[in-house]
């Protein structure tokens, strides 16, 4: 199949000045298609020159005027120059037509690019584009259902990169293994967001250089980058903290004790016994309490984490704490649960009340039922179906320390000849290095 030619024609024009008796060469190509239309256009060029004494065919109107007079087309010899009676206005006619040629030849030339260089000049068009600004507009595409803390953590990252960039943009062509190293280096002494003072933790950085690297995934995939430099940093280590977890007696020490937010109790002994989130709790209605053909109770859960569908058995003792089914089944289950960013001041008085010394969150009670789930004999994957967990390896976290098994085995070594309430004397301490002479 025959490619077809756009034919677009370039051609010196005169331009009648509202001023002056004079004329302005222009420069004017059509049909011109741009990239990615099918839709002509027509692109007039100024060569900033005038003439003041073009000779004019009388036998080739241009236009009838409003009077009745008539505008004549511009006289041209055999190679199109157009004709002036003066020296330095044909000179002028003559630097167009060479403007003209150089046009001409630019566009007869597009036309017969192959595809790759078609692909090259597009790329090289890519290449000078502003990554930030790239990086902010795929935001909201890139996150359409995501919960809110993603989005914030994303337009964080953003402010960071006009930080680190001094509000320069940061041409695609100008990323490399280098600069990527170098705003490692500035994310790790970055400052932290609003009012707070000091650097964000390594964690904070680790977490902002990993939706660093997502961004340039993406940029690969838009073809914005020729190759995938995110692959070829490494990211920064996420230091590992413990997590914070109840023993079953701590859990116990809570229900014992009053809390004066009702809601919040119930929410946390249900999130005890089934391992839901704080946000997935809070959003649960009563259309998601169901029973199942065997007359056992489910929770039907589209998590805000992951937007998978998880179905989570309710046992007894959990369906008690819903309370009584309203006719409404979109009513809230726990309606009336305070948001996450402001349930941590009722939850530490209700906390402290209880004589737990722990730092404990809302999500410490998720923890917790993955550790008690361990601890009392589950075995690590169905821990892991129960949590939603995409890889057993997060599931493996809670083991370290939740299993019995460890504690048992660190009590089979023991030393003979030594009492419990003996004390190390200094003789009996490792001895020091004998010092040399």
């Amino acid at each position: 199949m025959k490619k077809a030619l756009p034919n677009t024609k370039v051609t010196v024009k005169l331009r009648r000045s509202n001023y002056k008796e004079e004329w302005y060469l222009i420069i004017e190509s059509y049909p011109v298609y741009k990239r990615g239309s099918t839709r002509a256009s027509r692109v007039v060029e100024s060569i900033n020159r005038t003439v003041s004494t073009p000779v004019w065919d009388k036998s080739s109107i241009a236009r009838i005027l409003p009077d009745g007079t008539f505008n004549y087309k511009p006289k041209r010899d055999l190679n199109g120059i157009i004709q002036c009676r003066s020296t330095i206005d044909q000179e002028a006619c003559i630097y167009a037509d060479n403007v003209r040629k150089l046009r001409q030849h630019e566009y007869d030339s597009a036309i017969l690019y192959t595809d790759r260089e078609n692909e090259i000049a597009a790329q090289n068009e890519r290449s000078e584009q502003d990554f930030i600004k790239y990086f902010n507009g795929i935001i909201s595409t890139r996150h359409p259902n995501s919960s809110d803390s993603i989005i914030v953590n994303w337009r964080r990252v953003g402010e960071l990169l006009k930080m680190y960039s001094q509000g320069q943009p940061i041409p695609f062509k100008a990323i490399s293994v280098k600069l990527l190293e170098d705003i490692k280096m500035f994310l790790l002494r970055a400052p932290m967001g609003g009012n707070k003072k000091g650097t964000i933790s390594q964690n904070t950085a680790s977490t902002y250089f990993s939706i660093l690297k997502a961004g340039l995934k993406q940029a690969f995939i838009d073809e914005y980058l020729t190759v995938d430099i995110s692959a070829k940093v490494k990211g920064i280590t996420n230091i590992e903290k413990p997590r914070v977890a109840l023993t079953m007696n701590e859990v116990q020490m809570l229900v014992d004790t009053p809390c004066k937010d009702d809601v919040l109790k119930r929410a946390f002994l249900f999130s005890i016994l089934t391992g839901l989130r704080h946000s997935d709790i809070q959003t649960l209605k009563w259309k998601q309490i169901q029973q199942t053909s065997k007359g056992t109770w489910q929770a039907v859960v589209i998590q805000q984490k992951t937007k998978r569908p998880d179905y989570k058995p309710v046992i007894q003792q959990a369906l008690q704490l819903c309370g009584i089914r309203p006719d409404d089944d979109e009513a809230l289950v726990f309606e009336g649960l305070t948001d996450a960013s402001w349930i941590s001041r009722p939850l530490k008085v209700w906390i402290e009340a209880s004589g737990i010394k722990k730092h404990i969150t809302f999500h410490c009670f998720r923890h917790t039922y993955a550790s008690l789930q361990l601890e009392l004999g589950t075995d690590i994957y169905t821990v892991q179906h129960l949590l939603n967990h995409k890889n057993v390896s997060t599931t493996q976290i809670y083991a370290s320390h939740a299993n019995p098994k460890t504690r048992e085995a660190a009590g089979r070594i023991t030393l003979t000849n030594v009492k419990d309430d003996e004390k190390p004397t200094e003789s009996k301490m490792c001895p020091k290095a004998n010092k040399r002479k």
